[in-house]
């Protein structure tokens, strides 16, 4: 087995580990996270109805290249505001196979900050 499919198949694995664990609902949803070299990305998401209430991404928010901890902890901000517009104080949040550290540790911390729980 080649190194990448290894990997691969790791990530999977922790993804879904970590998934069966974290559901979200209307009354606390799921908090995922996604990122790439470039950017980084989170979704509020109701799991019971299958939607998303909100987005974050910093190609939107930074433009060309938004792949630093200071861009994230601009995500983290944005999607704790638009979680409050629609009420919402508590969360869960999903991590996805990512570490917990650098980019998407930023982005938790900055939602924390403006008054998320999770």
């Amino acid at each position: 087995m080649n190194r990448e499919k290894k990997i691969s198949k790791q990530r999977d694995r922790r993804a879904k580990r970590i998934r069966k664990r974290v559901r979200g609902d209307a009354t606390r949803p799921r908090l995922s996270v996604r990122r790439s070299h470039k950017h980084i990305y989170a979704q509020l998401i109701d799991d019971e109805t299958g939607r998303t209430l909100c987005s974050a991404s910093s190609r939107i928010l930074c433009g060309e290249y938004g792949g630093t901890k200071e861009h994230a902890k601009q995500v983290g901000a944005d999607i704790a505001d638009k979680a409050q517009g629609l009420e919402i104080k508590k969360v869960r949040f999903d991590r996805g196979h990512y570490r917990f550290h650098g980019r998407v540790q930023a982005l938790a911390d900055a939602a924390r900050e403006k008054g998320l729980e999770f």
